[in-house]
């Protein structure tokens, strides 16, 4: 088994590497934005995939990842983790379906409640006791649900109509245009920008340039946050109007 994942500010990797380390301790994960990636997929049958849900939905950037790989997909076997804030209804089944309409075999599904990552809000933030606990408790359950998987029987969760109605009408209709495209809303304040370049270089988009010495955004953010939450001048935003908590998984550990 190889684990692959998407992760903005490192708690949906975290939760994957928690769930290989119980099901294969030598197994790897590998971010969608290795290089490597393609090669390990055509050399493994049995797949874990985990990512962040976003208002209901996928991510733009995993979707297009799996669309524009499609032939990769046929016969493997693969389990789903899906990492939120708070709700998803259907976070990995969402995948599932995707994935299944490409031939993939689905296993199953894991939901992980983790810390919130959009960091220019205030909903849903938690004291940094309470994200330690949410994160440990996520590691337990994401190693449990590799015991079971081993042992042939995988949580199902996120799998199956119930599920699918819970975030079609709990959330994802109402906010469906959100992920539907890339979006051009981020912001950079440039008085606050400092042009270290690092909101560039950690970008899975490639969607941040610098330009005379300050940052500049362009229209094809993904909404991961990961700029957001590194960023040394707390200078970008994209859903709030400033930055309330930089939010990454080595807060919590």
């Amino acid at each position: 088994m190889i684990g692959i994942y998407f992760s903005g500010t490192g708690n949906s990797k975290y939760c994957i590497e928690k769930f290989l380390q119980e099901y294969d301790s030598g197994a790897e994960a590998f971010s969608i934005e290795n290089e490597e990636l393609l090669i390990k997929i055509r050399e493994h049958e049995d797949l874990v995939f985990s990512y962040p849900v976003q208002f209901s939905n996928l991510p733009k950037i995993v979707k297009d990842f799996v669309d524009q790989h499609h032939q990769l997909w046929k016969n493997k076997r693969v389990f789903v983790i899906a990492t939120m804030g708070l709700f998803s209804g259907d976070g990995a089944g969402l995948l599932a379906r995707m994935l299944h309409q490409h031939g993939a075999v689905i296993t199953g599904g894991l939901h992980l409640k983790m810390p919130d990552s959009i960091s220019d809000e205030k909903a849903l933030k938690r004291s940094i006791e309470k994200n330690r606990h949410l994160v440990a408790d996520a590691g337990k359950k994401a190693a449990e649900a590799a015991y079971k998987t081993k042992n042939g029987t995988p949580p199902q969760e996120g799998i199956g109509p119930f599920y699918h109605l819970a975030g079609l009408f709990g959330q994802r209709l109402y906010f469906y245009n959100r992920t539907k495209h890339y979006t051009d809303q981020l912001k950079i304040n440039t008085h606050k920008c400092t042009g270290c370049g690092l909101c560039a270089a950690v970008c899975p988009m490639k969607n941040i340039t610098l330009v005379d010495g300050r940052a500049k955004s362009g229209n094809q953010c993904t909404m991961c946050y990961r700029c957001i939450n590194r960023c040394p001048g707390q200078a970008i935003t994209l859903l709030g109007k400033r930055v309330v908590e930089q939010c990454r998984i080595e807060n919590y550990l």
